[in-house]
């Protein structure tokens, strides 16, 4: 049974208005071939059958709580106190959408607010956003700051190529058709080289610390280098590792960006996600998104307000920083509680057990025979692992045979580096978990 909306007469007038004579030729400039494709739909089914068979189809799903989990590249593992689930879903922050009406969304404000807080004291930086969409999106954002900063007369974006590839792919969506020169990303990943390409038409380097491959990069000096040239430097951080080392605001960083999946939201099998967003005080009127202030009434009360929102639906169109439209409220939200659930002990505890156990990690794969881990920089959660074999076959074997979802294969972003994976261990692997890896690694590879 099918349900129209529109009437036939409702049809017809609007054809008659866009000059159309009928539904077919509406569609005439799709090609023949795809227009109206056969779909392999199975029968109608009952509501009770649907929801039957949807369960089934749920169930042949594996949580990541269920079998070990070593796959990292982005998105991590990390436990999540029980508090951040249950607060995020009570009726005053379940909405369908970002409230836009200050006077009537007190609370959320103020969470909001002390999300960018917590943001800027985990940074190092001196005001952040409310947030953006996912990290990928904030780095982006952060080009396009850049960019306007220089009011587009600095047309040279550097890229490092150890930032999550996906990241940079973003930035090219982004920035096409605005004539910027991104380079950087085909050189050699040291930092070191990068910072030699900056010159006066640079408008920012970007790198990542911990990288893509895990590695801690030594940004020292990199900020005085960058500035000599009148060039922004912006830095894309793992939030967790901010609980143990030390963060890009006191090296000098202009913006630092990145994705706060890890406080507390799970993988979700990608999303929703959260990027956080922060800068220097100097920088924000160019920053994209809103910003929530402390502001006191005529009777001293305090209350919290949209201070800023630079984007096109608030200021002149060519003025507008970026189109964002929003941020994830509720994403930021339950990365607020996670932040103030652990509070800084508790988040350098999470970063120290991540430290140590992919370090325990790497020592016992290092032992396998076959398998060479590089060592070459310090490492936070993640390392690479060059194997005797394909990384798509082993990771294969380990599923099927061990129950272990196994590293990411490296070799599926830099060509060069196949045969590697990226291994990745968090607080949630214990010493049974990582020494079935390795004992299946050894036997796989025998």
């Amino acid at each position: 049974m099918s349900y129209y909306p529109n009437t036939d007469h409702d049809r017809a007038e609007m054809l008659k208005t866009i000059g159309v004579p009928n539904v077919e030729a509406l569609f005439a400039d799709v090609p023949a071939q795809v227009r109206f494709p056969k779909l392999n739909l199975p029968g109608p089914l009952s509501e009770l059958e649907t929801l039957r068979e949807l369960m089934e189809l749920a169930n042949v799903n594996a949580h990541a709580q269920e079998r070990p989990l070593f796959l990292g590249a982005g998105a991590y593992n990390h436990f999540s106190p029980s508090i951040v689930n249950h607060l995020i879903l009570r009726g005053e922050f379940l909405t369908a959408y970002t409230p836009y009406q200050p006077e009537i969304s007190q609370g959320t404000l103020q969470v909001i607010y002390e999300y960018q807080s917590m943001i800027c004291a985990l940074t190092g930086m001196e005001v952040a956003n409310a947030s953006h969409y996912d990290g990928a999106t904030s780095m982006a954002e952060a080009v396009v700051m850049a960019y306007h900063h220089f009011r587009e007369k600095r047309r040279k974006i550097i890229l490092s190529p150890a930032i999550h590839p996906q990241y940079r792919a973003v930035v090219r969506t982004y920035m096409q058709g605005a004539g910027v020169n991104i380079v950087g990303d085909d050189q050699s990943q040291d930092v070191a080289a990068l910072v030699k390409l900056v010159d006066s038409d640079t408008a920012i380097l970007i790198v990542q610390s911990p990288n893509f491959f895990g590695q801690v990069e030594n940004l020292a000096g990199v900020a005085e280098q960058v500035h000599a040239h009148g060039a922004l430097l912006c830095v894309v951080v793992d939030p967790i590792s901010l609980g143990l080392l030390k963060p890009p605001g006191q090296f000098g960083a202009d913006i630092v960006v990145g994705e706060g999946q890890s406080l507390g939201l799970p993988l979700s099998y990608g999303g929703p996600y959260l990027g956080f967003f922060a800068t220097r005080k100097e920088y924000v009127r160019k920053m994209a998104g809103r910003l929530v202030g402390e502001a006191y009434d005529k009777n001293g009360q305090r209350g919290f307000v949209l201070t800023l929102a630079t984007r096109e639906q608030h200021i002149k169109r060519e003025k507008a920083t970026s189109n964002i439209c929003t941020n994830q409220g509720l994403m930021a939200i339950a990365a607020t509680v996670y932040l103030s659930t652990l509070g800084k002990s508790g988040l350098r505890q999470v970063a120290e057990l991540c430290w140590h156990k992919s370090h325990f990690a790497a020592q016992q794969i290092a032992g396998v025979p076959g398998f060479t881990v590089d060592m070459t920089k310090p490492f936070f959660q993640e390392f690479v692992v060059k194997c005797p074999r394909p990384v798509n076959e082993i990771n294969r074997r380990l599923l099927d045979e061990w129950g272990i979802i196994g590293g990411y294969d490296l070799g599926a972003d830099y060509p060069h580096l196949k045969r590697h994976m990226l291994v990745c261990v968090t607080e949630m692997n214990n010493r049974d978990e990582i020494e079935m890896l390795v004992e299946a690694l050894g036997e796989i590879t025998k």
